[in-house]
């Protein structure tokens, strides 16, 4: 028998299998699997992956939305020195067509709903994920195969996934990150966050996203807590689970908190039982904090980017009330801090690009020399947002890079209007952009959507900033749609989309 390679990720379900065998690592759909039961069946995944031809380095894809499934391949392929990559659902078929194309992958691993789409986008290998009405092949594999002795040479350096960003132009970009990158992120979280053994965590963030394993998935598994696994986000069911599952810790992105604040239940909802709510992903509307610090609940505001797996900045929950709107200090293992344009870097309080350096940051992006060497510069990986620090060394995240208007000469970022929107009672969602105009270069257009059974009016919005906002800031039109805004997989608002009527054919990088 082989001694456990501690720097593999596939080491730590082993050893918990060791420590904590008959604790429920996982609670899905009400049933419970054991850390146990969990190491044994990423055995017998890696055992069946290894029978397809997959070894080290080779890529395995998964189209499946969130189960238990993921997380044995995830652990089968960390065994193996394999690759997973990730392939959102939410794609078009072509999309999801060119990231398997980009992966180039020995097999890809669907989830039923999906298979239809896996033999259209890969003329490979496709096993099938089963459900409760009927076992797909892959379950068939997995029960005619006996669990087996793994790789023994996987070093911190070693891909471990490979996930697509999503760009605001061209084609998204694969991140490469390391076992390296996973430890360091995940031992961030157990130093900032004070993870406890005793964790329940409410995971509902698509296992497509970094959000989906690292945060509150992974961290969670190392140190024996039980991870609530949700196939995907459902707002109603997730107030509903917080007391039924007594969830400890969740962690959303703005979109997630939005949405569940505006559902009847919220106001009654019993949250006791939490101690942390992380969300990241966005600057969140003080508005939408402050809804959540009505309630008692104090919502811890991180920031970071699947590059940096994702962790940069955190803020401490003992500073959450009184640091609203901070998306705190770096993370015990990440440096992080601003440069100016001309690769300074900013002292002090000041107004600069986020950069960050340390273990988390990517290997690179897949055999995309060129972009890995735009984007890492001197070991410090530039982020692209823009952000503010005060005189305790705390972090505010102003706004995307590319987001930013400048009107008039005048530097407008939307993020700081977008608040003051949310503060209007009627309105559910915003979004500000930076439209052409003549005379100033660009201005600033705003895309409200109103609450139900509440009526907003253009006017009213624009007096609404005038008496909160200086004058170049104020949007100079007001658009009031009744479609939610189109938004990534990760629960971004894209922008891109909605900036592209107004610039097409004129030179605004969008």
């Amino acid at each position: 028998m082989k001694a456990f390679n501690h720097q593999s990720i596939g080491f730590w379900i082993n050893r918990r299998a060791e420590l904590t065998p008959g604790k429920g690592a996982v609670d899905f759909e009400d049933s419970s699997i054991t850390y146990a039961e969990l190491n044994d069946r990423s055995d017998r995944a890696a055992s069946v992956l290894s029978q397809f031809g997959v070894a080290r380095g080779d890529r395995v894809a998964v189209l499946s939305d969130n189960r238990p499934e993921y997380l044995e391949v995830f652990f089968a392929c960390a065994k193996l020195g394999a690759i997973i990559a990730p392939v959102s659902w939410r794609l078009s078929e072509a999309e999801m067509a060119w990231q398997v194309s980009d992966a180039e992958p020995k097999i890809l691993i669907s989830a039923p709903q999906w298979s239809a789409e896996g033999e259209q986008i890969f003329d490979g290998r496709q096993l099938v994920l089963g459900d409760a009405e009927r076992r797909g092949t892959y379950d068939e594999a997995l029960a005619s195969s006996a669990p087996e002795e793994t790789d023994n040479e996987t070093s911190f350096d070693d891909a471990l996934m490979i996930l697509y960003t999503s760009g605001t132009t061209g084609r998204p970009k694969g991140a490469v990150l390391t076992h390296g990158n996973f430890f360091w992120a995940n031992l961030n979280m157990l130093v900032n966050a004070d993870i406890s053994h005793d964790e329940v965590s409410l995971m509902f963030l698509p296992m497509f996203h970094i959000g989906g394993w690292n945060v509150n998935t992974l961290a969670i598994l190392l140190k024996g807590g039980t991870v609530v696994l949700e196939r995907q986000f459902d707002p109603v069911r997730a107030i509903e689970l917080i007391p039924k599952k007594q969830i400890t810790l969740l962690m959303g992105v703005p979109a997630t908190y939005l949405f569940m604040s505006q559902q009847p239940g919220f106001e009654s909802a019993d949250f006791s039982s939490v101690r942390m709510i992380v969300v990241g992903g966005a600057p969140m509307p003080d508005a939408l904090l402050e809804k959540y610090g009505e309630r008692g609940i104090d919502i811890v505001q991180g920031y970071g980017l699947t590059e940096l797996a994702p962790n940069a900045l955190i803020l401490p929950m003992e500073d959450a009330a009184r640091k609203l709107g901070s998306a705190g200090k770096p993370y015990f293992f990440t440096d992080t801090r601003l440069m100016d344009d001309s690769g300074n870097s900013i002292e002090g309080t000041g107004t600069g690009e986020i950069v960050a350096a340390g273990p988390v940051v990517m290997k690179e992006y897949w055999r995309r020399p060129d972009a890995t060497s735009e984007t890492i510069v001197d070991g410090w990986l530039h982020t692209g947002d823009v952000g503010r620090v005060d005189d305790e060394g705390f972090f505010y995240v102003v706004d995307r890079k590319k987001d930013m208007i400048i009107s008039g000469g005048e530097n407008v970022y939307p993020a700081e209007v977008e608040n003051v929107i949310y503060e209007h009672p009627a309105v559910a969602e915003c979004a500000v952009i930076g439209i052409p105009d003549d005379r100033w270069g660009e201005t600033v257009h705003a895309i409200v959507v109103a609450k139900e059974g509440h009526q907003v009016s253009n006017d009213e919005l624009v007096r609404h900033c005038s008496e909160r906002l200086a004058g170049f800031k104020v949007p100079r039109s007001v658009e009031i749609v009744s479609e939610p805004l189109p938004r990534t997989p990760a629960g971004k608002v894209k922008k891109q989309d909605l900036r592209a009527p107004f610039w097409e054919g004129r030179e605004k990088k969008i």
